[in-house]
């Protein structure tokens, strides 16, 4: 499959040569948050078909964005990984979903797939640094089946997939009802009074989630 080019001596040119390509950006978005086996990423992905995936791959490993590696044990299989060079589009990728969470979301439609871990890249894309001053906490989050943890150390974040060792608060919320909260119409303590989500932990931690993980305002696009 030849790359398409733009032809440009330019920065962003140049980057959108890299990783403009449909699906690349999605497939960094799925690695930054740690290696993935080709099934893990086909079942982020769906709609992506095999060979597609394949071809991106390949195209993230040859322009030294992307590379083989082995998960460690139990596991020991084979996976992919970000290089240094595709760590660090992660900062792009954060304000892309930080404007579209502005500016792009809304409710979800009905066509639309949604995959709970991809809320781990969204913890850190809501974090407020200057909220976080002062607070060291680890928070786990249960969606349904999916479990994944942030570690808030005073203004810094690191979320990862799995579970916490010693969580100071958990919050366990349904798919439903944590869509409700991303699309801008609820908020945790509503849907902890209806039932469909539960909160426990340390009391400070759990009083500073709400400003700690901030979502932003939605605005249109358009104006009137």
């Amino acid at each position: 499959m030849e790359q398409r080019t733009y032809n440009q001596y330019c920065a962003t040119a140049r980057t959108l040569d890299l990783v403009g390509e449909r699906w690349t950006l999605l497939l960094v978005r799925e690695l930054l948050t740690g290696p993935k086996r080709f099934g893990d990423l086909q079942a982020s992905l769906r709609g992506l078909g095999t060979g597609l995936l394949a071809a991106r791959l390949k195209q993230l490993e040859r322009e030294g964005l992307a590379r083989k590696t082995t998960l460690p044990p139990p596991a020991r299989t084979p996976a992919y990984a970000l290089t240094e060079a595709g760590e660090e589009l992660g900062p792009a990728i954060l304000e892309l979903a930080r404007w579209g969470l502005t500016w792009a979301m809304g409710e979800r439609r009905p066509d639309e797939t949604f995959h709970p871990g991809w809320t781990v890249l969204g913890l850190r894309a809501c974090f407020d640094p200057e909220a976080a001053a002062g607070l060291r906490a680890v928070y786990e989050f249960r969606i349904d089946d999916e479990v994944f943890h942030a570690r808030v150390d005073d203004g810094t974040i690191e979320a990862l997939h799995g579970p916490a060792q010693r969580p100071d608060a958990t919050i366990t919320i349904s798919e439903e009802a944590f869509l409700g909260i991303t699309g801008g119409g609820h908020s945790l303590a509503r849907a902890i009074e209806e039932g469909a989500a539960s909160a426990s932990g340390d009391e400070e931690a759990l009083r500073r989630l709400r400003d700690v993980f901030r979502l932003p305002t939605p605005r249109p696009r358009r104006a009137g």
